[in-house]
């Protein structure tokens, strides 16, 4: 069979045991980075995903590329929750959401970055703060067109706040000490004090 002028052949499709297995890795590489931090044992991972380290070498050969899978993974999750919540009712409430869903993104991913760099770094293969950074002056623009966020603020300002929450409170024995601080944020977003859940 030739192909046509002007045409490349399609790709084959991923069979679809190693996809899943791809999935599998990547969802225990979450947990186990979650638990142990970027240094984790790669044979836990794959001792959790159920397939051999022959498997997990194939999908990702060295540590830097499931790095920026896991990476990918939790910062497309994140982004796509920003999504969802743009289309809810209350910009307020949409606003407040994704800062906590933010804080605890911020606050499970230090080291990510960081060890990336210093691994044979692999790419994301997108701007993952620019990606961050437009969700965030999306939720961001409605609060202030509602009228219910502080005009002067930008969404870098606000990403900054919570970047820093979650360095400051990093190796904190104080429960419940990031989410504190983060309602002291939200009270200088709106302006006025909000209500302690």
């Amino acid at each position: 069979m030739t192909n046509r002028p002007g045409l490349t052949p399609a790709e084959p499709p991923q069979r679809t045991d190693a996809r899943l297995n791809r999935e599998r890795l990547v969802a225990a590489a979450r947990e186990v980075f979650a638990e142990a931090g970027p240094g984790a044992s790669l044979n836990e991972i794959a001792r959790r995903a159920g397939v051999g380290p022959g498997t997990l070498y194939r999908h990702f050969p060295h540590r830097s590329a499931l790095l920026t899978a896991v990476l990918a993974d939790r910062i497309e999750t994140l982004c796509a929750h920003a999504d969802r919540l743009l289309a809810s009712e209350n910009a307020d409430d949409a606003l407040e959401q994704w800062l906590r869903a933010f804080l605890t993104h911020a606050r499970v991913n230090q080291g990510m970055g960081s060890a990336l760099m210093m691994e044979s770094a692999g790419e994301l293969g997108f701007d993952c703060h620019r990606r961050i950074l437009d969700v965030a002056t999306g939720l961001l623009a409605r609060a202030q067109r509602d009228g219910t966020a502080r005009a002067d603020l930008t969404a870098d300002d606000l990403l900054q706040l919570v970047i820093g929450i979650a360095l400051s409170t990093a190796h904190s024995d104080r429960p419940g000490q990031p989410e504190l601080l983060l309602d002291l944020a939200l009270d200088a977003v709106h302006g006025t004090p909000r209500r302690r859940k």
